[in-house]
């Protein structure tokens, strides 16, 4: 494209202006694509937005399943947190587990309890993936971002039979960690 800029000496009015016409027209193409580019940006970062939760969610699950939890009874409680969090743009610390448990039932105790349990036994699960291969994938990315790393060494020596004492879940982490890694 460089040739249809080009002036040769001696210096032609006639090419002059046929070189300046042609890069006021380049400029108006590029001014017109920009616009048409904006245009489509807005229109799919709006349709970003409404897929943004729906994506989240299949994100929650997918990591749920690599922890093992997916089929557990408190799933869908965990699902149900994670998406009022993600639609109404709050985090975990914005609320006790009593308060956004009972957002979804009369009794809020119950449901945190199948909470703990569904979260318990990822813990048990990652323990276990710590175990066999501390350099696992999974246990790696999961370990310290959803649990405590130190109770969850905690109950890596509980299955090894080292400790008397079982790790424990604190919920508000682990529903924040599976919400951010959802959103990945």
């Amino acid at each position: 494209s460089g040739i249809e800029y080009y002036i040769s000496k001696p210096i032609d009015v006639i090419e002059v202006q046929t070189v300046v016409r042609k890069v006021q027209e380049k400029i108006e193409i590029n001014k017109k694509l920009n616009q048409i580019q904006s245009l489509l940006t807005n229109e799919t970062s709006e349709s970003n937005i409404e897929k943004t939760t729906e994506d989240s969610i299949a994100g929650i699950k997918r990591v749920m399943q690599k922890i093992g939890i997916l089929g557990e009874v408190g799933t869908q409680d965990i699902i149900n947190i994670a998406k009022y969090l993600i639609d109404n743009k709050k985090t975990m610390a914005d609320f006790t587990i009593k308060e956004i448990c009972s957002k979804f039932t009369d009794n809020p105790k119950t449901m945190e309890q199948r909470i703990r349990r569904t979260a318990t036994i990822g813990m048990i699960n990652l323990a276990n993936l710590g175990i066999e291969d501390y350099m696992n994938e999974i246990f790696t990315e999961y370990s310290n971002g959803l649990y405590n790393f130190e109770q969850l060494k905690i109950e890596m020596d509980y299955i090894r039979g080292r400790g008397k004492k079982r790790g424990s879940v604190n919920i508000k982490k682990f529903i924040y960690g599976i919400v951010y890694y959802g959103k990945q």
